[in-house]
């Protein structure tokens, strides 16, 4: 069975994300059956990693404010998660799968693919996107 997407519901997730108004800085995607709905949405990161287990794939979009003392950013990435435990035939869905998310999640700095819970970290996460973002002028006093 093809999957799909619930566009209407999972445009709206990303949108709260993208709203510099909201505090909102995280929405998730999951599969139900064949159709990819919102997960959640939140304000902790931490609530979002927790979604993030070894026997399930989901995508996630997140805000992350970068930055150096010369001017703060939000940057956004989308992370595609899939679980240690998740089935190869699974594994091999979700990369097509993702083409679906990607009509709604248009706008990100940076892709990440994790199965590793270490990956999910902000810092890991901030770091690389600090490094996709251009001009640095922390760099000079490391």
């Amino acid at each position: 069975m093809a999957t799909r997407i619930d566009k209407e519901a999972c445009r709206e997730a990303y949108n709260l994300v993208r709203d510099d108004t909201s505090d909102i800085c995280w929405a998730s995607f999951k599969y139900d059956g064949s159709t990819i709905v919102p997960a959640g949405h939140g304000s902790d990161y931490e609530e979002f990693k927790s979604q993030c287990a070894d026997d399930n794939r989901l995508f996630g979009f997140v805000r992350i404010t970068t930055g150096d003392a010369m001017s703060k950013r939000a940057k956004f990435t989308l992370i595609t998660w899939i679980g240690e435990n998740v089935s190869g035939l699974q594994r091999a869905k979700i990369s097509t799968d993702k083409t679906l998310v990607k009509d709604i999640v248009q706008n990100f700095a940076k892709e990440f693919m994790i199965s590793d819970p270490r990956e999910l970290e902000e810092d890991y996460l901030r770091s690389e996107l600090k490094k996709a973002g251009g001009a640095n002028y922390d760099a000079q006093a490391e």
